[in-house]
């Protein structure tokens, strides 16, 4: 909350939801919410999810541009101003704007840059749809996007446990993807983030990677985007064999054939 307040941009809303913790994160957001009356502070009874508490703020957000910015991620003070600045030299269909990260431990030191692993040179711009079906090479923290964007889509898929993936493949499709080669954004390594989490034994967000994934195959248009989407298939079927889902193994199975049978 700090780092949004330091923004060297002051034309900015800030919306804190409190998807029902069950530990003092309410009160520690009430104290600080006195302290700086501005901000909008919605408290969520039961826990919900990450993509319908999104939403929640989202229905009651006015600003142009939307930043989903999760409580262990900080903005760096020029992060706003370098996105409203580039937005508003991009075109219209432009829809949203991703940079490089420095990667923090839980104490805040340095551990890394996100480019170390995903070059500069890397990565692609533009109509992104192909590429995002065939690798991870965003950080989603950094992402900033156009209120038209969140409208068009409706909003996050709440039937989803998380909403980056299926953020990425429905915008894509419509709208196209800036890169932006400098640090904006400061992303904590937690060991139980949802990151680190979706790679254990039967965990539940794999059902909403394959639910993504029903939905390529829908979104798909051309013969080399299902032939990226089969790629994309049978590296989930490995990853469900080594997390011991074998139902989810079957279901991708079944959605492989059909994939094939486009080709």
């Amino acid at each position: 909350m700090q780092s949004v307040l330091d923004q060297t941009y002051k034309n900015n809303e800030l919306i804190v939801v409190d998807d029902g913790s069950n530990d003092d994160s309410a009160s520690v957001i009430e104290t600080f919410c006195k302290q700086h009356p501005q901000i909008k502070f919605i408290r969520l009874e039961k826990n919900a999810g990450i993509c319908k508490a999104f939403n929640t703020a989202f229905k009651i957000s006015t600003g142009d541009f939307i930043i989903d910015l999760a409580a262990d991620d900080l903005l760096l003070p020029h992060r706003l101003a370098s996105g409203v600045k580039s937005f508003e030299s991009l075109s219209k269909d432009v829809g949203v704007i991703f940079s490089d990260a420095e990667w923090i431990d839980p104490g805040g030191n340095h551990i890394d840059f996100h480019s170390s692993k995903y070059p500069h040179q890397s990565i692609p711009q533009g109509d992104i749809y192909k590429d995002l079906i065939e690798r991870y090479f965003i950080c989603s923290p950094t992402m900033m996007f156009r209120r038209a964007v969140v409208e068009t889509l409706g909003g996050y898929d709440e039937d989803l446990t998380y909403e980056d993936f299926d953020f990425w493949i429905r915008s894509s499709r419509t709208f196209k993807y800036h890169y932006a080669p400098e640090v904006l954004v400061r992303k904590r390594k937690l060991k139980n983030s949802l990151s680190e989490k979706q790679f254990r034994i039967l965990n539940r967000h794999s059902t909403s990677t394959y639910r993504v994934c029903e939905k390529i195959f829908k979104l798909n248009k051309t013969k080399e985007e299902h032939r990226t989407l089969q790629h994309r298939v049978k590296y989930e079927i490995r990853q469900c064999i080594r997390t011991l889902d074998f139902l989810l193994v079957l279901k991708y199975w079944s959605l492989l054939m059909k994939v094939k049978s486009a080709v």
